[in-house]
């Protein structure tokens, strides 16, 4: 196959700085071990093998402006037919539908942890990997399949959602925005529920910084306690209220907070009180805050440090804009109409954006910047760009080509950010006119 070639006299030809190419970051025996621990590996000879369909799947999460056919063509990606290299739009949702979705959510896995872990590990805090928990949502197409498998969100002031939608939290290194695990299905299921699936991935030696919907025994307790030096922090709640132990210093206390009976009662193995630390701190223009953190020694961790720490949570706010609004071009919903589908579509676009976010840390790491200072639109236009040149370019001239890659991406290092900006959160469009186009009901049969 043409791309394969091209890769193939790629690895040979000597790359100076170390440059691998796009596709290199993930290693073919990943692909191969995902195809077989899942039971896809091609058997017979097929125009889209299985671990080209991996390659589509990225392409479709990366290349949004073309539909999923062209995708293919574009990167070459079909053994050659009687045809040429047409291929049909069947062929290619056949092909889907025989790889599924289980490969993908593998080959995300070991990707992040080989990638994600080893960067939040490289920028510690105190000792402490730094690392984010949040949850948002991705609409799909509205089909009675997908309303069905997903759910729809109702009972806000405008009534019932117009798409269903896939309820995501993700764990993700804050410093790097890599994400290092995910958990996602239905919407009515709770971000809560979802996030104490990513607690097993959470390493030794590590902080977690979770917005204040997640404050609860049942979810906090278990973070801190199923392994070494493992640490949260978060904002208090305005009804939450402690009994004070210890003043550890202006502003900052060691805690006591009474679980209550409800979480008791669900499970059981919780105690009927656990021991915090509380802070308090107040930026300009902004109303005092409480910090509640399990980061119980005062000299090893400085008040003022967390307080500035904390606002590095925002940080995964950042990362999901980067993947809806840049990636996904903020399209109403993802392309994919199975749920099935979909599911391979989402670990396919989590995927990618490791992928590009991959390549812009070792950029940074080169040009001795922090990777939230590399443009991620800039970085995202030009792998795209890359990818589509070495997938129709003779095989001799890749090397060369690729060689400019980093050295473009350097020159769209972003200016230091500045932390008196401040943006809040707001709509110049609150919503539309036009009556809301509502599901047809079906009609009752006839008595």
């Amino acid at each position: 196959m043409h791309l394969r070639k091209a890769l193939s006299c790629l690895a040979e030809v000597p790359r100076p700085d170390s440059l691998d190419n796009f596709q290199d970051r993930i290693e073919p025996a990943w692909i191969h071990d995902a195809l077989e621990a899942t039971g896809k590996a091609s058997v017979r000879r097929r125009r889209l093998p299985a671990e080209q369909v991996i390659w589509l799947v990225l392409g479709m999460a990366l290349f949004r402006d073309r539909c999923i056919r062209e995708v293919a063509e574009s990167l070459n990606i079909a053994l050659p037919g009687r045809r040429g290299p047409t291929i049909s739009g069947s062929a290619v949702a056949q092909a889907r539908a025989r790889l599924g979705a289980e490969p993908m959510e593998w080959l995300f896995e070991t990707c992040a942890l080989h990638w994600a872990h080893k960067s939040a590990d490289a920028d510690r805090w105190n000792g402490l990997a730094l690392y984010g928990v949040d949850g948002t949502t991705l609409r799909i197409p509205d089909s009675p399949e997908n309303r069905e498998d997903f759910g729809v969100p109702g009972g806000g002031p405008r009534g019932q959602a117009a798409y269903p939608q896939a309820r995501l939290v993700a764990l993700m290194a804050l410093r790097s925005h890599l994400i290092a695990a995910t958990s996602f299905g239905p919407f009515k299921i709770g971000e809560v529920t979802y996030a104490r699936a990513l607690w097993s991935e959470l390493p030794d030696r590590s902080l977690c910084i979770l917005d204040r919907g997640f404050f609860a025994a049942d979810v906090l307790l278990p973070l801190s306690g199923s392994g070494s030096s493992r640490h949260w922090l978060i904002r208090s709640k305005k009804n939450q209220k402690w009994r004070v132990l210890e003043r550890l210093g202006k502003d900052d206390y060691r805690v006591e907070m009474t679980v209550s009976h409800q979480a008791r009662r669900k499970n059981p193995s919780l105690p009927e009180h656990f021991e915090l630390r509380a802070l308090r701190y107040q930026r300009r223009g902004f109303q005092p805050q409480w910090l509640l953190t399990s980061l119980l020694d005062a000299e090893r961790y400085p008040a003022a440090e967390i307080a500035e720490l904390y606002h590095e949570r925002w940080e995964i706010e950042l990362g999901y804009d980067e993947i809806k609004t840049e990636m996904l071009d903020r399209e109403e919903a993802i392309r994919s109409q199975s749920s099935a589908r979909i599911r391979q579509e989402i670990w396919g676009i989590l995927l990618a954006y490791n992928l590009v976010r991959l390549e812009m840390e070792r950029v940074a790491a080169e040009a001795g910047v922090p990777p939230t200072r590399i443009s991620f639109i800039t970085s995202l236009h030009l792998i795209c760009d890359e990818w589509l040149w070495s997938a129709s370019a003779s095989p001799g001239a890749i090397p060369r080509h690729l060689r400019n890659l980093r050295g473009a991406l350097k020159r769209f290092i972003l200016p230091p950010r500045r932390p008196e900006r401040r943006y809040p959160r707001a709509v110049k469009i609150k919503m539309s006119s036009y009556p809301r186009k509502r599901q047809p009901v079906p009609d009752e049969p006839a008595k």
